[in-house]
């Protein structure tokens, strides 16, 4: 039998991506492999890097470093052999975009890729990436070979570097910190960042937030299931 996934009362795609990997979140743990919110790139000797995150935190931008071979921004299993993107693209906010901020995204926006909630000329179909009258909340979807340096098939070895993000907009993290088993452990289940704007509806100001596996509302399991793998 199939599985099937219904959406309801929704036109945002963001609610498609974020299904799939619900079920993926179920499915992987009964498997033995751990189901990753979080982008992964790889550097010239091989060795990876996953950067664990909340939407908003740098996942997108970090991973998308023209040194290394983008596996995938958002979502990635972790098997016995290594990671695998479960994606075949990216999903990328794009409020204030620029080529000089971020040149690899907003190259990727060509034939093939969708924009949501932007606000573009009729005539020109020319994009206001500043204007966010419809949402802070602005995408585009690409596939992923509409980066240059994409990893095809979107898959790597175990991971040599484990980052973990937050928007701390309160000052209570050290800027950079190198963190023991346990500690990776419990930052991983607290899953500490800040709301900021453009990340859900609603949310106009920075407040603090705490969100297990750094996805808590697309997580099946019990946390710790998935912190103890």
């Amino acid at each position: 039998s199939g599985i099937e996934m219904v959406i309801l009362g929704s036109m945002y795609a963001g609610e498609m991506k974020k299904g799939v990997f619900t079920i993926m979140n179920y499915l992987m743990p009964k498997l033995g492999a751990l189901s990753l919110h979080s982008s992964a790139n790889e550097g010239p000797n091989g060795d990876v890097s996953l950067f664990f995150g909340l939407s908003g935190t740098g996942k997108t931008t970090l991973s998308a470093d023209p040194a290394r071979l983008l596996i995938g921004d958002d979502e990635h299993v972790w098997t016995e052999k290594g990671v695998f993107n479960i994606e075949g693209g990216c999903y990328a906010k794009c409020v204030d975009l620029s080529r000089e901020k971020e040149p690899e995204i907003y190259d990727a926006i060509r034939f093939g890729a969708v924009l949501e909630n932007i606000v573009f000329d009729e005539h020109t179909r020319e994009v206001n990436y500043a204007d966010i009258s419809i949402t802070e909340n602005t995408r585009v979807a690409y596939p992923l070979e509409h980066i240059p340096n994409a990893k095809i098939p979107a898959v790597g070895p175990h991971p040599t570097n484990i980052i973990m993000l937050a928007c701390d907009a309160f000052g209570v993290l050290p800027p950079v910190s190198k963190l023991t088993t346990d500690q990776v452990m419990y930052h991983f289940i607290s899953g500490y960042t800040a709301k900021v704007a453009g990340t859900e509806v609603g949310i106009t100001e920075p407040g603090a937030t705490f969100s297990s596996c750094f996805g808590e509302t697309f997580i099946v399991w019990h946390p710790r299931k998935y912190a103890e793998m």
